[in-house]
C-alpha cells in the first residue's frame, strides 16, 4: 500500500490530482487542508483528511510522518511552507516529493509574482530529497490529457494545459515513483 499525502488539497488543481490518485490501485490518500469544508464534493470519500496549515511546522510534520509520497500544491508564503515540508520530510525519513511550481521561474528578469515559486523550487532542489518539480503553464478545465515536458534549462514550450493532464502525469509518478526522479520539468500542452 502506497501512502500519498496531498498538501493543499482544496485547490483547483488538487481536485483533479485527488481523483487521479484515488483511481490507482494500492494507494492510500491523505488530504492536508486548512479547512475541510473547502474540499470539492466527494474528496473525503475513501481518504483521510487532516486540517492544518503548512505554515505550522508541527502539523506538517505530523501529517507527513508515515507517508511514502508527498505532493505539494500551494500558494502564499511558499518559502516558509516549502522549508517546513522539506524539514518535516527529512525528520521523518520520507523521501519522495512532487511539487507544483510555475512556468517562467527561470526567466530573467524574474517577474516578482513568480519569486515565491522560484524559492520553492530552489528549496526542494537543494533538499537532498527525491523530487519532481513541475512548472506548468496556465491551467485550463479542458477535458483532455495532452502534455509535453521540457527539462530545466530547455526553452519552455507549449500552451495552457488542462488540470486533467497535470493530474494524469502526477498519477503516473505516484504509480511509478522511480520515474522523473530529481527532475525539474516544464509541463504544457504541445503546440
Amino acid at each position: 500500500m502506497k501512502k500519498v499525502l496531498i498538501i493543499g488539497a482544496s485547490g483547483s488543481l488538487a481536485r483533479f490530482i485527488i481523483d487521479a490518485v484515488k483511481a490507482l490501485d494500492e494507494t492510500r490518500l491523505t488530504l492536508f487542508v486548512r479547512n475541510r469544508r473547502r474540499l470539492h464534493q466527494g474528496a473525503e470519500q475513501g481518504t483521510t483528511v487532516i486540517e492544518g496549515d503548512a505554515i505550522d511546522f508541527h502539523s506538517v510534520r505530523q501529517a507527513i510522518s508515515g507517508q511514502d509520497i508527498v505532493y505539494v500544491n500551494l500558494a502564499g508564503d511558499l518559502e516558509t511552507m516549502g522549508a517546513n515540508i522539506v524539514k518535516a520530510m527529512q525528520d521523518t525519513h520520507v523521501e519522495r516529493i512532487i511539487v507544483i511550481s510555475s512556468i517562467g521561474i527561470y526567466q530573467t528578469p524574474l517577474r516578482p509574482v513568480l519569486t515565491p515559486y522560484r524559492k520553492l523550487a530552489d528549496i526542494v532542489e537543494n533538499s537532498g530529497l527525491t523530487y519532481t518539480i513541475l512548472r506548468p503553464d496556465w491551467f485550463t478545465s479542458d477535458d483532455e490529457i495532452d502534455y509535453g515536458l521540457t527539462q530545466k534549462g530547455e526553452p519552455e514550450s507549449g500552451t495552457a494545459i488542462s488540470r486533467k493532464s497535470i493530474a494524469a502525469f502526477v498519477a503516473t509518478i505516484v504509480e511509478n515513483p522511480d520515474l522523473h526522479q530529481n527532475e525539474n520539468l516544464g509541463i504544457s500542452k504541445p503546440e
